[in-house]
């Protein structure tokens, strides 16, 4: 396997929305491109990450190729990443190769782990609700919501869309600004913690797409240039 793409910050930015949820995981190289499905270790929380062939501007891959990496440890290398370097991957030997080339060229090699997870399968569910969001707004309201409480309802329907939050020393509620296709109404109570991790990568500019439905799993999904990024997060149970 030899890929390569135009922007190595590009692909540190991948990587940091990956590494935001879990430690280690298995990288898929396919013949029509990457991707990887894991779970956090807390395991309430999924990423379903992908990028296609056509974001590399080499892509040889004679045969699909499962590369366990810990993404901590990847996520140092590619913090090395300059402006207008291109980044060339390479697996060889149970080691991914790095090169850097711009101005100057720079190598690392980091091992490979042998993971056992078996592929993880997106929850199925039947949305009630899809929220289209301004991300560099959704994270303004999650640092909001930290100077409240350690969770976060997320409500949205007929009547638009609502985050709210309730601690001891203070209540939050914001009527927020999105674009919202209800079929129902829904209500649901996630930690605030791993919003933020999920968020976090997904550029200022571009929008988070949110899908829930009442005391259900959340769907949360953004694109980083040609890279989708999909995650799931379990809900808290509010008591009856």
């Amino acid at each position: 396997m030899e890929i390569t793409v135009e922007d190595a910050k590009f692909w540190k930015n991948c990587i940091d929305a990956v590494v935001n949820l879990i430690d280690e995981g298995i990288l898929e190289v396919k013949a029509d491109g990457v991707s990887l499905k894991a779970m956090d270790p807390s395991q309430i929380a999924m990423v379903a990450f992908s990028v296609p062939k056509k974001a590399f501007v080499e892509y040889k891959v004679e045969e699909s190729e499962k590369l366990g990496l810990n993404f901590e440890n990847l996520a140092k290398f590619l913090s090395r990443a300059r402006e207008k370097e291109k980044l060339k991957m390479e697996s060889a030997d149970n080691r991914l190769g790095l090169d850097f080339i711009g101005t100057s060229n720079r190598s690392f090699t980091i091992p490979l782990l042998d993971l056992s997870a078996g592929p993880q399968k997106e929850p199925k569910i039947d949305f009630d609700v899809t929220v289209k969001v301004n991300g560099g707004a959704f994270k303004e309201i999650l640092r909001d919501a930290t100077l409240v409480s350690s969770h976060l309802v997320l409500e949205a329907g007929s009547k638009g869309f609502f985050v709210e939050a309730k601690g001891d020393a203070a209540d939050m509620r914001e009527a927020v600004e999105a674009e919202v296709d209800a079929k129902k109404d829904a209500r649901a109570t996630f930690p605030l913690q791993f919003l933020d991790d999920i968020a976090r990568a997904c550029p200022s500019d571009a929008n988070i797409t949110l899908y829930l439905k009442t005391n259900a799993p959340i769907k949360m999904e953004y694109a980083i240039g040609d890279a989708s990024l999909v995650y799931y997060l379990a809900p808290r149970i509010e008591p009856a």
